[in-house]
């Protein structure tokens, strides 16, 4: 039997701090993007810090790829500068002197020749800055800062990149011209990426990896998918509370003017074609359903409105603020052998009764929106 490999990145920490005392301990996936995600002072960013090494007080340890970079047993700890890792932060912090080109080879110049794993301009088509480089900052808009931030931190060749909420000084547009190209970091980087927010549409368009923090300390781990349905987790509580479907693309519905066929593993689902060119066949895509807009019914639909109609099964049922519900559903699978997919339904406690809501129960769940989220 082959052994699992290990995790790219293992955190574990004591650190007390003021009003609360932060204790991790989080083995991370090799690649992708992980979430650190709570409120604000959960320990977010002094999670970041532990890793990058600018906390020398804390206790425990932080190993990348196997190799130790700290260990309070042994007495091991190394120093930021000998940390292979790039640190982007909410402000871009550029060197106002000099170009955009100078400010990538910057840190370029300064890694030693043998621990380069790519070219100073290994990051230029990634976030789309090649035609900057002749340009100084302050003839950059705030997006393009930040991008060639992220270059800089890349051309360190850095084992893991961390970033601290590096969408939060923008405003709503520049957040979404960089989005797209922090989804290329998602599909293309060969490193693990810690992201650090507080915005759940961030989470939900850029993580798979996600680890939720309150007060300092770890509430739970895993893939962004299987903790967003989670109903004793944060997440699930509030108008937010959603599920997140992974879904393939097939073209335009050629019955349905106008509309966006898609199939995941329960089946398929339409939805409006609001691009101005489609995606090609077969696009991996992410699918928001918010459980405010599933409703249940006990019999299969007849002459509705709502173009995706699937049965289900009531898996669980909890509180969820006064008088309503928030129900937990099983999606059985198109095809045998792939997992049920997930829902959450928000409805209110007299429907529930009324329709004699428990686990076990075979409904029919009406999704009346779907958004794609990347």
């Amino acid at each position: 039997m082959t052994p699992s490999a290990p995790p790219a990145l293992t955190l574990r920490t004591r650190l007390p701090r003021p009003g609360f005392t932060l204790e991790v301990d989080v083995a991370l996936p090799a690649h992708g993007v992980t979430a650190l995600w709570g409120a604000s002072g959960s320990g977010k960013t002094t999670c970041l810090r532990v890793l990058a090494g600018l906390e020398p007080e804390a206790q425990g340890q932080v190993s990348v790829g196997g190799e130790l970079w700290q260990d309070s047993a042994q007495g091991l700890f190394k120093p930021v500068h000998q940390r292979a890792l790039g640190y982007v932060f909410q402000e871009a912090s550029l060197f106002e002197h000099l170009t955009v080109q100078a400010n990538i080879r910057y840190g370029f110049d300064r890694t030693p020749a043998a621990q380069r794993r790519h070219g100073w301009d290994h990051a230029l088509d990634l976030l789309g800055i090649g035609h900057l480089l002749a340009r100084r900052p302050h003839e950059l808009s705030g997006g393009e800062r930040q991008r060639v931030s992220i270059a800089r931190a890349l051309a360190t060749s850095p084992r893991v990149l961390l970033m601290d909420e590096p969408l939060a000084a923008l405003d709503a547009q520049r957040k979404a011209d960089i989005l797209p190209w922090l989804e290329q970091l998602h599909e293309r980087l060969d490193i693990p990426v810690v992201y650090v927010t507080h915005a759940l549409d961030e989470v939900l368009r850029l993580a798979d990896h996600l680890v939720l923090l309150a007060e300092g300390r770890v509430l739970a781990q895993g893939p962004v998918a299987e903790l967003l349905t989670r109903a004793d987790l944060p997440l699930a509580r509030g108008d937010a509370a959603s599920a997140l479907i992974e879904a393939h693309t097939c073209g335009l519905s050629t019955t349905d003017v106008g509309m966006c066929a898609l199939r995941f593993a329960g089946g398929g689902l339409l939805l409006p074609q609001t691009r101005a060119t489609p995606l090609p066949p077969d696009t991996l895509v992410r699918v928001r359903i918010q459980a405010r807009d599933v409703s249940l019914s006990l019999d299969a639909p007849q002459r509705t409105s709502v173009l995706n109609t699937w049965p289900a099964t009531v898996t669980d049922l909890s509180p969820d603020g006064p008088g309503q519900v928030l129900v937990g559903l099983a999606v059985p699978p198109a095809e045998p052998g792939n997992p049920a997919t997930r829902l959450l339904s928000r409805i209110s406690q007299v429907s529930a009764q009324r329709l004699a809501l428990a686990p076990g129960v075979a409904v029919h769940a009406q999704v009346k929106g779907v958004a794609v989220v990347r």
